[in-house]
């Protein structure tokens, strides 16, 4: 199991990132506001989780041990994997996921992708009391660096999060003629929130 990558970020994209530690490339999944706090070229620490399938061996970073954890927690209930966990973390940071959790805000988890009104009772029901053992921290959002055009990197993320490419394209162009000027980050977001509404 590896437990934490340390070494230069040799890559950046929407949703990974490739940390080079001891002369081996990592791969490392990770939520937009993670990878928008790593820099290409300097060194980086993030916490992991492996997940290992019968055709990969995936990983997901995360920046503190809160968000992993609650990465774990998530997958703790029926229906929900890692891509969905990820997509849970990539809309609602730590404290903002624990509060809808706690109030039991079903509004809140409906915005991810993938998960609907009854997927988001059975998360409160199934979380309500277990958030609390998770240490809050403050998250901060930030835009993920990286190369190509908005466009492209968003498709690029919100196909890497498990979306057809075709609804991929359509959320992303629908996004970006409403707001021509949204940042990367923005654009992703939002383009999950819609595909969120549309399943």
């Amino acid at each position: 199991m590896i437990a934490s990558v340390r070494g230069e970020v040799l890559e950046i994209a929407l949703d990974h990132a490739v940390i080079e530690s001891a002369g081996v490339g990592y791969r490392v999944n990770a939520t937009p506001a993670t990878l928008g706090g790593l820099h290409r070229g300097s060194e980086a620490r993030l916490i992991t989780a492996m997940i290992v399938r019968e055709d990969s061996m995936t990983l997901y970073g995360f920046p503190d041990s809160e968000s992993k954890e609650l990465f774990g927690l998530l997958q703790t209930v029926s229906g929900v994997g890692p891509r969905l966990a990820m997509a849970t973390l990539a809309v609602l940071e730590p404290d903002a996921l624990r509060t809808a959790l706690a109030e039991g805000n079903v509004t809140a988890l409906t915005r991810v992708p993938g998960i609907g009104k009854r997927g988001a009772e059975r998360m409160v029901v199934e979380l309500r009391d277990k958030v609390d053992a998770v240490a809050s921290s403050s998250g901060a959002v930030a835009i993920a660096a990286g190369s190509g055009s908005i466009r492209d990197q968003v498709v690029e993320a919100l196909v890497g999060l498990g979306f057809p490419a075709k609804q991929a394209e359509q959320a992303t162009d629908s996004v970006l003629v409403d707001a021509p000027e949204s940042t990367t980050s923005a654009a992703l977001r939002s383009a999950l929130s819609l595909l969120g509404k549309t399943r």
